[in-house]
């Protein structure tokens, strides 16, 4: 049986590469797409911009979601909340791939892994779930003596900085180590800083461009430079790691989860 899939944000970049995906899927189908009630895109087929009639029409209504099994969304913190209590509602589980949540949004994506199973991570590409488990190893090897600087760059429209990754990153890094990221990480350096503490993390941000996402993480030691990085070149990469996560969900207990489950890396 076909895994139906509701798209949030279906007009926008990542609302059609999401669309695309699951149309190319043979064991799913796009059961709804959902956009905000302005959008210009509303009563459209949600596969015109490809040329297709797929025959689901892009709307603001939540009431599409009854009967949809899972819903993917990747908007901003506010439309995501919103979503999260229509869903809770009609009983869809949901992918949240959405950045920039403050502790009250953090709080009810928990609140509601009571009720419908979610998963939820900063970063959907398998790639990107790989490089986490080999900057644990890395920081475990490298525990004394190397210096964690996180750069990372994303293009122009970017919200949110740090990106959603980078601090998943960091936080992947500070566990290997027995921290907590909140505790050892240095956002911003500017003026006479002192010498830097050698148990601190390190972000800088870049914005630009056209840039999709490039994460690189430094373990500067004396004599020795060692760099991991990721550098996406398609947004394609985001949307079939949510393909994977909605199979991981068909059928999914209540529960919060990420794409470390989902890949079987936990």
């Amino acid at each position: 049986m076909s895994i139906k899939i509701a798209i949030a944000g279906s007009s926008g970049r990542m609302g059609r590469m999401l669309i695309e995906a699951v149309l190319a899927q043979s064991d799913c189908q796009l059961f709804a797409a959902l956009d905000r009630e302005n959008s210009p895109a509303i009563g459209q087929d949600a596969s015109a911009f490809l040329g297709k009639n797929c025959g689901v029409n892009i709307c603001a209504n939540f009431e599409s979601l009854t009967g949809a099994d899972v819903l993917i969304d990747f908007t901003r913190p506010e439309g995501t909340l919103q979503h999260l209590m229509a869903c809770q509602q009609y009983g869809v589980n949901m992918i949240i791939g959405t950045t920039g949540f403050e502790e009250a949004g953090k709080t009810a994506i928990r609140a509601a892994a009571n009720h419908i199973a979610i998963v939820h991570a900063y970063n959907m590409s398998t790639g990107v779930n790989l490089l986490v488990k080999l900057l644990e190893v890395a920081a475990k090897t490298l525990n004394t003596g190397y210096d964690i600087e996180i750069l990372e760059m994303h293009h122009r429209m970017k919200v949110d900085a740090p990106s959603g990754t980078a601090l998943m990153l960091g936080e992947a890094v500070a566990g290997a180590l027995g921290h907590q990221l909140k505790d050892c990480a240095i956002y911003d350096r500017q003026g006479i800083t002192g010498e830097r503490d050698p148990s601190s993390i390190g972000f800088a941000t870049l914005r630009g461009g056209d840039v999709i996402g490039d994460h690189t993480v430094i373990f500067a030691g004396m004599g020795e430079r060692i760099e991991i990085s990721h550098k996406a070149s398609n947004r394609n990469i985001y949307a079939q790691g949510s393909v994977r996560a909605a199979r991981f969900l068909k059928g999914q207990k209540p529960g919060l989860f990420d794409m470390q489950d989902v890949l079987g890396l936990s």
